[in-house]
This record gives C-alpha cells, structure tokens and sequence, in this order.
C-alpha cells in the first residue's frame, strides 16, 4: 500500500469552492509564460495572508503544487471563508489534478486510446451522473468555467504542451487561452446538455486553432467539472479507481507505507504492521531521498511517490535517512498489503483494566475485526475501552454505522440527506449484540467522514466520553461510479450527514467533550512505545478512570 496523506484528506484530498463570479484572469497564469505566476485579484489584503500568498506563490514557481495545497488547506483552517485563498487552493488543485494524471500510466494509457467521439460521450456521461446523482443541483455555467479553466492550466502548463503540442510555439498558444472563454460564454448554458456543447465547441476550437487531440482538451472538461463541484468529488483514473476499491477491501499491492511532502523528500508517516517496508526495518521518521538511484529533490511529491508503485514480486531501491541522519540503501519488495482494520489492541492499564484499540479507517473489515478484538480484550480483563480514531480519514459509511451498533442499544446513528430519494436514510441502532462497556473515543484534526459519525454518535447519546481536538468537518457522503470509457471513474458527493440530534458536521466538526489543545498527534508505534508523551491519550486514560469510578 501506498498512501499520500494529504492535510485535505487525499483523498484529502474538500466543501463547495465552486468558482461563482470570479473573473477569468484571476484564476489564470499570466500569458507570456507557461510558467508565470498566478494573478490574485486585487482586494484588500491582510499582512498575515499576504504572507501566506507569498509564501505560496514561491512554491507555485517552483511546481510543488503538493505542498502548495497544503499550504492553502492549512491556511484556510485558520483564516475560514477568504476568497482570496479559497481561489488559489483551487487553482493549486487544477495544476496538481494535472500533474497527478499525466504521472499516471492508467490516464494516458487510456487517454491514447480514447478518440474525440468517445471522450465527449464520457464527459457526458459524467454529466449525466451529476444531473441526477449530486447532493444539490448544480450550476452548469460555473462547471464550463472550471473546465474551461482547467483547460487553460493545461494549455499553460510546460509539461502538457511538451507532451501534446511539442511543436506549436507559446506565442501561438497564448492567444488561444483568452479565446476559449470568450467560446465558452458565446451561448446560455442552463442544461447539461448546454454545458457539453459549449465544452465540444471550445474543443474543436482548440483543436483547428493548435492541433491539440480533441480527448485530451475534453478529458480536462472533465476533471475541471468534477474536481469543480467540491473538495471531495473528483475525477478518477483508472488507477486511482483501483485504489478506492482496494482501500475499501483493506488491500494494497505496495510497500506498506504512509508517506508526506518533507523538504524535496518522502517523509514516512506511518507503517503498516506486516509490510514489506516493516520486514525491510522502515519506521516512521524515515526519509526517501532517492528511489532507484533517482532523487526525489526537485521532483513533485506525486511523481517521486509514483516512482514506488509497481507490478507485485517486483524489487525497488530506497535511499533511506535516519532521523541521526545516518543513510542507507534498502530494496524492498512489493507485495500485497493487508491493512488491518485494528491497531495496538492491548490492555494499558491491567490494575483498572482500560484496554486501548486504535482504528485507521472504516473499511469492509473493520467491525467484524473489531467484535474479535473486543472478545479478546474482554478475556484479558477489559473493564473500560479508549478507541483511537486519531488520524482516521474515514471510509465506508456503513462500516462506522456497524461499529457504533456495537455501543448504541437504540437510536439513530446518522441520518443522510441528499437530492435523490436513494440518499435520503435514517440508520438506527439495534439493541442485540450490543456493548456497554464504558467508552472513550480520542479524535483530532484529521479525523473525518465516518469516524466523524461514530464520534457524533457517541456524543449524542452520551455514550462515553470524546478527547482530543476538533475533528475535521467532513459532513458528505461520496458515491463512486464507474464509467464506460477509460477504465476511469468519478467519485461524487451525493448526500450530506448529520448528528443523531441533527446537527451538520460539514466545516463544523465534533468538538471533544474533553479539548486537549496543542498535543501532537503520534503515530502508532510511538504511541506504543512511549504512551506517557502522547497526552491525548493519556488524557483518554484519566476519563476512562472516572468513568469506572462513577459507576
């Protein structure tokens, strides 16, 4: 398994940032250059976001639009709702939409076989699933300006025009980016059937005007309306289809690691119990500086990871520093990685009998794998439970409603709501099987989606205790369709969650009953081995203590 944990929760990879009304140029790069910086519009700016901006603008320059999206994610977390910031994270999502697919063999595999006939049927496909399947009804103008504007970053990015136009000069392009907009705008677009005619009339525009094949200006229509409609929904290539399902299933063919963006390196955030990088002696902290003798130093995050994926049995070289700065090469094997549904089940207090279980995600798995947890921790004594759902992205809606029937004897669980009659259901509690061993849950910031409803359950029902810090605030349900070209896919918001009491969770979050501020959420093996820092959980330990001494 590999997984890149993005602040946005890759997947994170996310909260209608649809472009309304923003002026073409202040989402597009200057004309004179593929490279040229971004233009912001021109408002009032405070120092702290103008330094922001500075800062971001430096790594737009630079091409790591990975660590850009983290840094306007993070951004917009502390300074919510600026439009200032909202309209360069979208941009930042465009370029880094671009590069992650055209790193991806699946895409331009499947791009070469696509002809022009099939890629608008697809784009308009897609936009019959939006039609009737996405959580609110949407603006069809604004998708065409996103596409439109995807298609724009495309035209201004280097690498494409290398790739598709290797010999149309730039002074040739640039007059056809202002011109697509103008093409785009020509008609009324209040159907989905307008918005695919207006998209095929920019793309044969584009095509008489450059040469450039009519899939690969459509297949940005479609990405650009999809990645437009949300911060969750978005365009799937083949590969990453796989990946969605091999998630859910709870199996990877991979190395078995967590990585991050870390200074022109791959930072090891997390491994998993079993891999092939565990055999190999990788631990969290670890730094790939260089995979098969090519450094990942100048490199975007995406194709540097991309580099790590491979054909299972086959053998990669990793150049490994130390925290002590020690280096080493390492080959690894990649292999199928089973990610367990439970982590670091253990009894860590036998004198009160407080058992400790950890969840990484809700998978298919993960509450028949913890009912078998459970019975073993109840046999060695278990009297109270502190379920660890720190750093949980989320995962099947149904997994977490399973899991919190375990501890809920009646009730609503969640409650979805979206446009279709499909998404409008009330899951509920059924007594049998349940329980009612007292309950801690730990949370913080990158806990979301399902973990997300488990907590708010637990909360409004007062059935045990949430330590921690703020959860994320992914409040929506994502359907994933499959479509009949490409191998490819979509995944789409289709309903919105809330509470047992009904509150929304989308940009609100759970607040913990008990708020530890400033404590750094660890990975499991530090957890494991040095308990006494992580004072989340030990916080979770002493609540867990009054919760037996008051019964």
């Amino acid at each position: 398994m590999l997984r890149l944990r993005f602040a946005a929760l890759l997947q994170r990879l996310l909260l209608l940032l649809l472009i309304a009304g923003v002026p073409a140029a202040a989402l597009r790069a200057d004309t004179g250059s593929p490279e040229a910086p971004v233009r912001i519009p021109s408002v009032s700016i405070p120092d702290p976001i103008a330094s922001l901006l500075s800062e971001g603008r430096a790594l737009e320059e630079s091409g790591r639009w990975d660590q850009v999206l983290l840094l306007y994610e993070q951004a917009l977390r502390d300074y919510p709702g600026n439009r200032v910031l909202s309209d360069r994270l979208d941009l930042a999502r465009m370029h880094h939409s671009l590069d992650r697919r055209y790193a991806d063999a699946s895409f331009t595999s499947g791009l070469s076989n696509l002809d022009a006939r099939a890629a608008d049927q697809l784009y308009g496909e897609v936009l019959q699933i939006i039609n009737s399947r996405y959580v609110v009804k949407p603006s069809w103008s604004k998708l065409v300006t996103r596409g439109t504007m995807a298609l724009d970053v495309a035209l201004a990015d280097g690498a494409f025009c290398r790739h598709h136009l290797p010999n149309v000069p730039r002074r040739q392009i640039d007059p056809v980016r202002n011109e697509i907009y103008q093409i785009a705008a020509a008609q009324p677009i209040n159907t989905c059937f307008d918005a695919q005619r207006a998209a095929a009339n920019v793309v044969a525009h584009v095509h008489q005007r450059l040469g450039l094949r009519e899939s690969a200006a459509t297949l940005e229509y479609v990405a650009g309306a999809t990645g437009g409609l949300d911060d969750y929904s978005a365009y799937l290539t083949g590969a990453q289809l796989r990946d969605v399902y091999s998630q859910i299933d709870g199996n990877f063919v991979g190395l078995g690691v967590e990585l991050k963006a870390d200074e022109g390196a791959l930072l090891i955030v997390h491994v998993i119990p079993g891999s092939p990088a565990q055999r190999a002696g990788l631990v969290s902290s670890d730094r790939i500086v260089a995979v098969d003798g090519q450094a990942t130093a100048g490199v975007s995050t995406t194709a540097a990871a991309s580099l790590l994926q491979g054909e299972v049995d086959s053998t990669v070289q990793l150049t490994i520093v130390k925290h002590d700065a020690r280096r080493y090469t390492v080959a690894v094997r990649r292999q199928h990685v089973e990610v367990p549904s439970v982590e670091g089940a253990r009894i860590i207090d036998a004198t009160k009998g407080i058992a400790y279980a950890k969840l990484p995600s809700f998978q298919k798995t993960t509450s028949r794998d913890l009912e078998n947890t459970l019975w073993k921790l109840n046999e060695q004594g278990m009297q109270s439970l502190v379920l660890d759902l720190r750093g949980n992205p989320g995962g099947l809606l149904t997994a977490a409603v399973e899991v919190a029937d375990k501890f809920i004897e009646n009730g609503a669980i969640v409650s979805t709501k979206g446009r279709s009659p499909d998404e409008q259901f009330n899951y509920l509690a059924h007594e049998a099987g349940t329980w009612r061993v007292p309950l801690v849950v730990l949370i913080d910031g990158d806990s979301a989606s399902a973990s997300e409803i488990f907590a708010a359950a637990i909360h409004d029902h007062h059935r045990g205790t949430v330590v921690g810090t703020r959860s994320y605030g992914k409040g929506s349900v994502q359907g994933i369709f499959q479509l009949s070209h490409a191998g490819a896919g979509v995944r789409l918001t289709t309903a919105k969650f809330f509470s047992p009491d009904g509150h929304p969770i989308s940009k609100v979050g759970i607040q913990p009953d008990i708020d530890v501020r400033h404590a750094a959420r660890l990975t499991p093996s530090q957890t494991s081995a040095l308990p006494e820092v992580d004072e989340i959980l030990n916080r979770g330990v002493m609540a867990a203590s009054r919760q037996l001494a008051s019964r």
